[in-house]
């Protein structure tokens, strides 16, 4: 892949088509992948639907942190590729993986010490804390096969490459559909493990996925540089790399704390709204893996020209993406909204349920226009090595501004369930507008800072 697309020098529509499709291509079956494990968790059992629904907020962590440590290692090694410091980039590689593999530490701690007491939080009882750690367990005992996957991830989308990625999550969602009944019902010398054997599949697909993508990394250009002395720990690049993840992390984080903020205020409406709504989600994120993509691409993108002091390609890249995103998002709107019924009811055939799911989504499709520009936004500033204006937008679009609109609307005006989402649309609109007013100054002042560094 390397090879074959310059991130610095081909054009920018070719290089977002190149990029951006295998990376939808790959998050999309990593939807049908978490679809086809609540699949199997219902053969096994209600409760274990519930235990594996109960998880995700607690796993979510796993995710956040992982997408931090991508985020940094595609930024920081991106920038060197395009500053042309091939070995400083290859320092990047092996200290990102000694990055992954202390956090991953930390992870696990976390989720083996605090998954009782969060369980408790959700209203578990003793018993279906207990089948919920039968599954988790596992999973955070194998966080660091994750985190070594990610971090060989971003080392190849900082040179292009999204098709390995891609590849891999391919292969792991079929092989989870042969390894998933295998170890949840057993066969001949493998034992029956229940709703662990769900966890024990996915712990053998990142595996076998993570070394796939070791293979593709020591076959990329900058490896000729990586030296078994690179894998000794250096706080010169291990900060950076702190600096650069973890406010992304708490970006990410608080994804989690605005679901939970939108889902207090639906709750109000009873457990037929929250499941209508809960079913819309997916129909909407289905549509949105094309705008995640994007992110991936524009951070790709972005980073080696960001290294390389090429500021008007950043624009162009920026604009053009922009373009992309919206009009795709606008074009899915139609479809969303004139389909919103149909969609809704094929995740359930509750009248009441199907109702209120597609109230949203009939207002989703004038949100969608708006989506791209926080996903391009956010992955502008981490190209850039800004990722604290990440989180501190994550902070006001997902958490203060919603909830104080919300509570507003709801608690002092009287709004009914419709008016949660006409709310949730007015914010996130005025948030886009200021967005983009903003971003201008931004790289205005951020390719001014740059230039005057290089001019000494």
């Amino acid at each position: 892949m390397s090879k074959q697309i310059n991130l610095i020098k081909d054009p920018i529509w070719d290089l977002l088509r190149k990029v951006t499709i295998p990376a939808s291509v790959g998050s999309l079956f990593q939807t049908f992948y978490n679809l086809v494990d609540t699949w199997f968790a219902g053969r096994i059992s209600a409760e274990a639907i519930g235990a594996i629904a109960k998880s995700f907020p607690i796993y979510f962590t796993i995710i956040a942190v992982g997408v931090g440590i991508g985020a940094a290692t595609n930024a920081m090694i991106g920038n060197s590729i395009g500053e042309k410091k091939q070995r400083v980039a290859s320092m990047y590689i092996a200290q990102s993986l000694i990055f992954a593999l202390l956090i991953s530490i930390v992870v696990t701690l976390f989720g083996l010490n605090a998954s009782n007491f969060l369980l408790g939080v959700m209203g578990s009882d003793a018993a279906g804390i207990a089948l919920t750690r039968e599954y988790l367990d596992i999973i955070f005992y194998g966080t660091f096969i994750v985190m070594i996957q990610i971090s060989l991830n971003g080392t190849l989308n900082a040179q292009g490459d999204t098709k390995s990625y891609r590849n891999t999550l391919i292969f792991s969602f079929f092989l989870n559909i042969f390894l998933n009944p295998l170890f949840i019902w057993g066969y001949g010398i493998i034992p029956a493990f229940g709703i662990a054997g769900l966890a024990i599949a996915t712990v053998i697909s990142q595996s076998i996925g993570t070394i796939y993508l070791a293979y593709k990394v020591n076959q990329c250009k900058i490896r000729k540089y990586l030296k078994l002395v690179c894998f000794i720990p250096k706080f010169d690049y291990l900060i950076p790399l702190a600096k650069q993840s973890i406010p992304i992390m708490f970006s990410m984080l608080f994804i989690g704390v605005g679901i939970f903020n939108i889902l207090y205020f639906i709750g109000q409406f009873g457990d037929l709204a929250t499941a209508g709504y809960g079913a819309a989600l997916r129909v909407e994120q289905v549509f949105l893996l094309p705008v995640i993509g994007l992110n991936t691409a524009v951070l790709s993108i972005g980073g080696q020209n960001f290294g390389a002091k090429k500021f008007n390609r950043i624009r162009e890249l920026y604009t053009k993406a922009l373009l992309f995103g919206s009009s795709f998002m606008a074009g899915a709107g139609i479809i969303l909204f004139f389909g919103a019924e149909f969609f809704v009811s094929q995740f359930t055939d509750n009248a009441e349920a199907i109702k209120h799911g597609a109230i949203y989504l009939k207002v989703a499709a004038f949100i969608g226009p708006i989506y791209p520009i926080f996903f391009i936004t956010t992955a502008v500033f981490q190209a850039l090595k800004k990722p604290i204006y990440s989180l501190y937008l994550s902070i006001l679009r997902l958490t203060a501004f919603p909830f104080l609109s919300l509570w507003y609307v709801i608690n002092i005006r009287g709004g009914d369930y419709n008016d949660i989402f006409y709310t949730i649309m007015a914010t996130n609109w005025f948030m886009g507008i200021a967005l983009i007013i903003f971003i201008g100054y931004f790289l205005n002042n951020v390719f001014k800072q740059k230039k005057s560094h290089f001019s000494y």
